[in-house]
């Protein structure tokens, strides 16, 4: 995992749990300082659970929460000096842009603000920084969602936070919108030079952010690393499936090449031929072509094997590399040894 000094946040073998469910099962998890950090996972996974222990919204079942060795669990939420940026931005309708920001400096708990000119000095500092400088005195309801993203970051950070929590900030932009932002949040945060915990269901959104990406599934922490590991060596099925990026398929599929347990292989690293025409080094599995679909520069083409498992192959237009495929023929799916993951047990 990245190191970067010391960590600013820390979960010690935190649970949370509502009757039977088991939302987090002793999860352990740092976010270290100065860093933007993606929590990956599917809806379900307990990432929502995850955030709101953080921020004080819930207290765990069992467990420890720290910001710089400090326990926090237990804190009322106006006391942990967390940042919270919420996905629908929950700004005051009725209020101006100036008005929502500086809020939190005229209503917080601890030493609330009252000299007009300090709130006017960090409120207009806190727009400058977001790209807002100008836009105090509009209505929230006249600005594009971009921008009211950006007023529920600068009322967050006009508070000068210990750690920004984000809760899917981007799902209610559209997809140019979002992939803006993604980088206006990235080149705020350094700006900042505090920590970011930016929770998302999007792997594509959780590895163009993150410093350094965690998967949560099953109420655990799968694997935390930086982008490219995280996506180049996954250390288990969950986080390997989490990618999209990966088939992963019973080994026995290929033979004994691989003995037993679940194997993945990349889609962009698997190739197809005819029935016995596989290169006699690559390992291979026999499936059957279902459809494709184009996507642009790339095209997907899906697959399935003798055992029922869904597999897909991305092809590359730039460079194609695979033949005409027939739907509902059988083909041989081939790949390189040293393309393959294998996993071994429960992830």
């Amino acid at each position: 995992m990245i190191k970067q000094g010391i960590d600013v946040l820390t979960l010690t073998r935190v649970g949370r749990r509502y009757g039977d469910t088991v939302a987090l099962d002793g999860v352990d998890f740092t976010v270290p300082e100065n860093t933007y950090m993606s929590l990956l996972g599917a809806s379900g996974s307990g990432k929502t659970t995850l955030l709101r222990l953080i921020a004080g919204f819930e207290e765990p079942d069992e467990g420890e929460i720290a910001i710089h060795g400090e326990r926090i669990d237990g804190k009322p939420s106006h006391l942990r000096d967390i940042g919270f940026v919420f996905q629908n931005f929950a700004l005051f309708p009725h209020l101006s842009v100036s008005e929502n920001v500086a809020f939190g400096l005229r209503h917080r708990a601890h030493a609330p603000l009252t000299n007009e000119t300090e709130i006017r000095d960090r409120t207009e500092a806190a727009l400058k920084l977001v790209g807002l400088d100008g836009f105090g005195h509009r209505g929230v309801s006249a600005i594009s969602g971009g921008q009211r993203q950006r007023v529920a970051l600068a009322r967050t950070l006009v508070c000068e936070p210990r750690i920004v929590l984000l809760d899917e900030p981007l799902g209610a932009l559209d997809a140019n919108l979002r992939a803006r932002m993604c980088d206006e949040l990235k080149a705020i945060r350094e700006r900042l030079g505090v920590s970011f915990l930016h929770v998302t269901g999007s792997e594509t959104e959780a590895l163009t952010m993150g410093d350094e990406v965690a998967v949560l599934a099953q109420g655990r922490i799968m694997q935390a690393d930086a982008p490219d590991t995280l996506f180049g060596a996954p250390r288990n099925a969950e986080s390997a499936r989490h990618l999209n990026a990966w088939n992963i398929f019973d080994a026995a599929l290929c033979g004994n090449a691989f003995g037993h347990g679940q194997i993945a292989v990349r889609f962009d690293q698997m190739d197809v031929t005819a029935i016995g025409n596989a290169p006699d080094a690559r390992p291979a599995l026999t499936a059957t072509y279902l459809t494709g679909e184009f996507n642009g520069p790339t095209a997907l083409s899906f697959f399935r094997a003798e055992d029922g498992t869904l597999l897909q192959i991305v092809d590359h237009l730039s460079q194609p590399r695979l033949p005409d495929l027939v739907e509902g023929t059988r083909y041989d799916l081939h790949f390189a040894s040293d393309a393959v993951r294998q996993f071994h047990g429960a992830a």
